[in-house]
């Protein structure tokens, strides 16, 4: 039960301001409908974003909402699908890592501000760290756990198991800690924009 209960509203709130302390501005939401409500407002017509695969991004409606084709954004990742030419593709999985938005989740976010994301490729760690100018990250509040180390422990305790089971179910072959992002903040010198919309509801891992 201890990584999967919803942090208090006082908690969540202090872990607002430990953000900001990181140049990592956050928000507190009730629900994913206010969540993807967010979302659309912070993200302009016409620019260009790419997501990573998330179950949170799944839950809140997100993918749906990408699949539906009503927004006015420039959706690298469908055109990525789209290519079938492997040349070409390639091409444009590489353009894609200059998207102006990058969207995703975390594994673990620390009281202290500090998140840890994992990955088995680190396809998308390059946005994260430091190709795209703005960063979304949808997170449940039952993903903020004391410390650091805790943080780590929940994800190799409690996320990678139920990632390495979905994808043997899904796709035949598990996963694995490959790379592990240590996000620490953001350096306002480069003005990139990092913001993080806490939900309060049971979403991801």
């Amino acid at each position: 039960m201890k990584y999967t209960e919803l942090a208090t509203k006082e908690v969540t709130k202090k872990v607002i301001e430990e953000l900001g302390k990181r140049h990592v501005e956050a928000f507190m939401v009730e629900n994913s409908s206010e969540a993807l409500a967010k979302i659309k407002g912070l993200i302009p017509k016409r620019a260009s974003i790419m997501n990573g695969a998330s179950v949170t991004l799944e839950q809140i409606g997100f993918i749906d909402y990408l699949k539906e084709g009503k927004h006015d954004w420039n959706n690298l990742h469908a055109g990525i699908v789209a290519e079938k030419d492997p040349v070409k593709q390639g091409i444009l999985r590489n353009q894609a890592v200059l998207s102006e938005y990058y969207l995703g989740s975390v594994h673990a976010l620390a009281e202290t501000g500090e998140f840890v994301i994992a990955s088995n490729t680190g396809s998308q760690l390059s946005h994260i760290v430091y190709t795209s100018p703005n960063l979304i990250f949808v997170v449940s509040t039952k993903k903020i756990v004391p410390t650091l180390a805790d943080a780590m422990n929940r994800l190799m305790e409690h996320v990678i198991p139920l990632e390495d089971a979905q994808m043997k179910r899904k796709y035949g072959v598990g996963t694995a800690p490959m790379k592990v992002l240590t996000f620490n903040g953001e350096n306002a010198f480069y003005k990139r924009k990092v913001r993080m919309i806490l939900v309060n509801e049971d979403l991801g891992f």
